[in-house]
Parts: structure tokens; sequence; C-alpha cells
């Protein structure tokens, strides 16, 4: 693979998880940058370990991970969006105002790892081709790193545009996100 493709590659695999960053920065009251960059330190990280899981998995998980990989992402996607739906329409205005880091880092993580399993499935694409997946998930890493500060500022100026429904917009991006990686899986198979 050459540069280019590296890169490519790497920005195809952040866009996930830039569209999630994207309805968590809307749920998120006034997100900080040091927010942001944490928030997206952890999807980098995590997107970055997941192409080298799947490396590691090689051929005899191909068939199994590339099979339900849309699934596990559309059921992890769809799951935190109706639970941020049902948050915020449950929630009171003290509830609202409450930041990320009070949140806790389990859903981060959970939403961090729902957006890199297409990730893994790569990752396992790529132990049939002579690559170094360590370049490829640093690449895979940044791009989401970037991605996902710019989209939880970019949700933050959402946010403040929709007021009180800006965790409701984010839960439906996330259930989007979910629904869009299943029907393209499920398309590209028929």
């Amino acid at each position: 693979m050459n540069p280019v493709s590296i890169l490519l590659l790497g920005l195809a695999m952040s866009t996930d998880a830039f569209a999630a960053a994207l309805g968590k920065g809307a749920g998120m009251l006034k997100p900080r940058l040091s927010e942001a960059l944490r928030i997206g330190l952890i999807f980098g990280v995590v997107e970055a370990i997941t192409p080298v899981i799947g490396w590691l998995l090689g051929s005899a998980a191909s068939s199994i991970i590339e099979n339900i990989d849309h699934w596990i992402a559309f059921g992890l996607l769809s799951a935190l969006g109706v639970h941020m739906i049902y948050k915020a329409l449950k929630a009171d205005d003290t509830a609202e105002a409450e930041s990320m880091e009070k949140k806790g880092l389990l859903p981060i993580l959970l939403t961090g790892l729902a957006t890199s399993i297409d990730a893994m499935a790569v990752g396992v694409g790529l132990a049939f081709i002579e690559v170094n997946i360590f370049i490829i998930a640093g690449v895979i890493g940044f791009c989401t790193f970037v991605m996902v500060t710019i989209g939880i500022m970019a949700g933050r100026v959402l946010g403040s545009l929709i007021g009180k429904r800006a965790e409701i917009a984010g839960g439906i991006i996330l259930v989007l996100v979910g629904t869009t990686i299943l029907y393209e899986h499920l398309n590209a198979v028929s």
C-alpha cells in the first residue's frame, strides 16, 4: 500500500467515529477543547488497536468477523443512541448540564469500540497482504483522533443551536450511523 492509500484508508475508517462525535458533541453542554481532545484520543487509541487485533486474528476469523461486524456495530450504536434519546427525554435541566467527564468513560469507550468494528475487519483483510500493520493502525488512529476532536467541537455548535434537543439529535445520529453501517454491508452482499 502506498502512503496515499494508507491515508485514505485512515480517513475512511474515521468517518463513523466523526459522525458519532458530532452526536456526542451535540449532546454535551459546551464541550471544551480539552474534552474534545481527550475523547478524540480515546477514540483514536481504540481505532488504532482494533485493526491490529483483526490482523492478529488473520484468516481464521476472517469469515466470522466479516459476516457479523455490521450487526455488532449496528447493535452497539443503536443501543447507545436509543439510550441517549431516552436519557434526553427523561432529563431535567441539571442533568443536561453534565459534562462528558461526569458521564463517565464507559460510554465513550463503547462508542469508540462500536465505530471501530469495521477497522477490525479491515485488519483481518490486511493479514492477507504484505503491509506494516503498525503504520496503518497509527494512521487510522491519528485520523480518528483528528476527526473526532473536530466532530466534538462541531457538535458543540449544533448543540448550542438546538438546545435541549441536542442529546436527542446525538442519539439519532448514532442510530443513523449504525443503520448506515448495516445498510452498506447488507447492500454489498446483495
